[in-house]
């Protein structure tokens, strides 16, 4: 059985340098929905800006909150959207079915995703290839600069968690975070390394670069981390989540997340020794990639009850 780095070593391979840009944020609109309020606001992260959508619940008191990141699908010209039910694939509107049930929810735009896309804002694709390209080139600008995709979503994402935490009527021991494919990637490595998280969902997203590469399967821009391999692999990531609640969800046909029960083999010993098993779960389905309402409705009641039991 491998032993695990800290989250530290990881996090300097990834060159995280985060601070945070502070928990202010400016309401551009807002529309009133059965149960929760949408508002649809921006706020700063270093030298960007971030679109999003934060739904309220209107239920009172001390609420669980969740940041949920959007997939990829080769579709940059859907991001919060999709997430919010406003567009794309309903099974991915994860933030309405959260809100309903008494959860704060944070939807915002990746880099390079929907309105944060450089030639275009909306949810309209440019023609032909040119959304892929440009989020192509980005990631190339950053590696011959000596960075890599990853720091720039992850540190996106941890001051979308600032956010969270900054809000008043947010339970601060009740942070979590949820994502599919892309999104799933993203909750691995920012559960990994932030600790204010208590609670993480990946679905479709749970396999080690090493299976990627024996089974010539591709690998998203922000997972292209230089000289990630010589010492890490995604379990090693998985293994710092350790001992706070982490649900995997994974397919028999689904190449994106093939080896996750490997995944768990490898850290479910971190789980033992806090005497904390129940924490760690691995829901696996026959199937493909894709979102299934039995999925769907799985992930919701996983979260529902996680943070009632936190």
């Amino acid at each position: 059985m491998k032993s695990f780095t800290d989250r530290n070593a990881i996090s300097d391979i990834i060159g995280l340098q985060h601070t945070s840009c502070g928990t202010e944020y400016k309401i551009i609109n807002s529309s009133k929905q059965e149960e929760y309020t949408r508002y649809l606001i921006k706020y700063n992260t270093y030298n960007d800006e971030i679109p999003a959508y934060l739904l309220i619940p209107d239920a009172s008191g001390p609420r669980p909150a969740v940041l949920v990141h959007h997939q990829h699908n080769r579709k940059q010209f859907l991001g919060k959207s999709e997430v919010c039910g406003l567009a794309g694939n309903p099974l991915q509107a994860f933030g309405p079915a959260l809100a309903q049930k008494g959860f704060v929810v944070l939807a915002p735009d990746s880099i390079f995703f929907e309105d944060r896309r450089k030639n275009a804002k909306g949810i309209e694709p440019l023609p032909g290839d040119a959304d892929f390209w440009q989020h192509h080139n980005e990631m190339c600008y950053r590696i011959v600069h000596g960075e890599n995709l990853m720091k720039t979503v992850i540190e996106d994402a941890m001051q979308g968690i600032s956010l969270l935490a900054g809000i008043d009527f947010v339970d601060k021991n009740k942070i979590g975070t949820l994502g599919h494919s892309y999104g799933g990637n993203t909750v691995l490595f920012l559960a990994a390394l932030d600790e204010r998280i208590r609670f993480a969902c990946a679905s479709g997203s749970a396999c080690t670069y090493k299976n990627r590469i024996e089974n010539n399967v591709g690998i998203e821009m922000a997972s292209v981390i230089p000289g990630f391999c010589l010492k890490y692999d995604i379990d090693d990531v998985a293994g710092c989540i350790a001992p706070r609640d982490l649900l995997l969800v994974s397919a028999s046909e689904d190449k994106y997340s093939r080896d996750a029960d490997y995944i768990t083999q490898q850290i479910s010993f971190l789980y033992a020794n806090h005497h904390r098993e129940h924490a760690l779960c691995h829901k696996r389905y026959s199937g493909g990639h894709a979102i299934t309402q039995e999925r769907f409705d799985f992930i919701i009641n996983w979260l529902i009850e996680t943070s009632e039991h936190i």
